[in-house]
């Protein structure tokens, strides 16, 4: 079976190293076009274009696949590549580009010469289908306090995310998870999951099951200006919040005039506090002000409950214990944080 794969980030390289392992023939890889990152903003590469260039594999870049686009030339290019690549099937995985009809139906010469079935365009998606359609799945698992995720293997359609579920499993989330932590884990799902699906493709096929149509949530995708902590929010949606936009974009404050970002926390209730007045400043105090500082974390009070920030960063700076952080950045109960975004 020959495979050809689009795909961009992380995500989609552990995917795209588990099919080359398992031996399938791999003619051609889409990713997405070098992008500026880092300091410097220089032209980066992605993860599965670096994977592709490493072992061989035949690469396009496209900025776009509709033939009437803006990009009409990369899109001709791309057919060009995937009527050469001859694939029996397409998998997708965190490509980053709508697929337009033409690349749904498969590639049109194999399908005029009456070759092997086409398989469509299979995609893997991490979440539970068709709970967190959309672009940011493993972000608004976390932030809405879902206690299980996972991954799906998907017929495409035309749809967002709507296709029919051909394979899936499920994960729990654990309690300190972050958006980081539980990509890995369901990176490492998604790329076994995929070579089994095309194992039951070659040898008995495999069953579609339509989506119900109960239990539709879309993943918006991540948008910078969500990372300001809105301490009026109870003290749980904003630790969940940490945890979901970790690593990016970084949940942040301001404290003293400046950016401050919140790598981790945990809500104060959940470990023995060793200042005894902490209630009594909690009940008349500020969302946003510092209820006690001390080397297990910084207590702040939201709009209910209380929050123990552990991990910080200053910008320009690396990411710090609380009792790290203090001793270049005093803190003291009674100042209010927030007023703006960490950058």
């Amino acid at each position: 079976m020959k495979v050809a794969f689009a795909g961009t980030p992380e995500f989609a390289s552990v995917a795209l190293a588990q099919l080359h392992a398992a031996g399938y023939s791999i003619p051609l890889v889409l990713t997405q076009p070098d992008r500026p990152a880092g300091r410097g903003m220089k032209l980066q590469a992605s993860l599965v274009k670096q994977f592709a260039l490493d072992h061989g594999i035949a690469l396009a870049q496209p900025r776009s696949l509709r033939l009437d686009g803006k990009f009409p030339q990369d899109a001709q290019e791309a057919f060009t590549a995937l009527e050469a690549a001859d694939a029996d099937v397409l998998v997708v995985a965190a490509y980053g580009l709508i697929l337009p009809q033409w690349v749904l139906d498969g590639a049109t010469a194999r399908r005029l010469a009456g070759a092997t079935a086409w398989l469509g365009c299979l995609n893997i998606h991490a979440s539970l289908l068709p709970r967190w359609r959309g672009a940011a799945p493993i972000h608004r698992a976390i932030e809405a306090g879902d206690k299980q995720t996972g991954v799906t293997i998907m017929q495409m359609d035309a749809g967002l995310d709507t296709g029919d579920m051909l394979l899936e499993e499920e994960l729990l989330i654990a309690p300190g998870d972050t958006t980081g932590t539980l990509h890995d884990k369901l990176a490492v799902i998604g790329g076994r999951l995929i070579v089994e699906a095309l194992e039951l493709a070659a040898r008995q096929g495999m069953t579609a099951t339509p989506q119900p149509e109960a239990g539709v949530t879309y993943a918006h995708k991540i948008e910078k200006q969500e990372a300001a902590i809105d301490w009026s929010l109870p003290a749980e949606t904003i630790e969940r919040r940490i945890r979901a936009f970790n690593p990016f974009p970084g949940a942040g404050t301001v404290a003293h005039g400046a950016p401050l970002k919140i790598w981790a926390a945990n809500l104060a209730g959940s470990q023995a506090s060793s200042h005894s007045n902490e209630a009594e400043v909690e009940a008349s105090a500020d969302a946003g002000r510092i209820l006690s500082v001390d080397d297990t974390g910084i207590a702040v009070q939201c709009g209910s409950g209380v929050l123990r920030l552990t991990e910080l960063q200053r910008p320009g700076g690396k990411r710090l214990s609380a009792a790290d952080l203090l001793r270049g950045f005093p803190l003291a109960v009674g100042e209010l944080l927030g007023g703006g975004m960490a950058t």
